[in-house]
């Protein structure tokens, strides 16, 4: 087949450094939602969807096909990370914490994703960011020791 063509719908979130709340500016976050859609398109992964709580970020993009998800979320972090700082002193001890999700969308069902993304506060009315990515490691199968997951 002489063209690489794809089609990988990725849903990615992490958290703050110990889910610490310092993401409760909607101004601030909306400039963040938009500098990592920037990431995400220098990086060719389309984002469709970013949002998220005080404590952490939902993103959904299209997966480039040169791009794997360890760079794009190391690119996300990073460099967010850094460009936050510049909001004042609040956020001098900005990070993400260490690790992230990353978790396949069926094309079929992003409208579904979107959604979610787009109602986090109502959502963590009822949820912890910690209970939301344990259904979501359910969801997907994915074993993991909970010893490791939080620290």
């Amino acid at each position: 087949m002489p063209q690489s063509l794809s089609s990988i719908y990725v849903h990615i979130t992490f958290s703050t450094k110990n889910r610490i709340s310092l993401l409760k500016d909607d101004e601030i976050n909306a400039s963040l939602y938009n500098f990592l859609g920037g990431i995400c398109k220098e990086m060719k992964c389309n984002p469709i969807q970013i949002g998220g709580h005080t404590d952490h970020i939902h993103i959904l993009c299209l997966l480039g096909r040169e791009t794997t998800i360890a760079k794009l979320v190391e690119n996300l972090k990073k460099r967010s990370s850094l460009w936050i700082k510049d909001f004042g002193n609040n956020y001098q001890k900005f990070y993400w914490q260490e690790g992230y999700g990353a978790f396949s969308v069926n094309s079929t069902e992003t409208d579904k994703v979107i959604n979610y993304i787009l109602n986090q506060k109502e959502h963590h009315r009822k949820w912890t960011f910690q209970d939301e990515y344990r259904a979501f490691l359910h969801k997907y199968n994915v074993k993991y020791d909970e010893q490791y997951v939080w620290d």
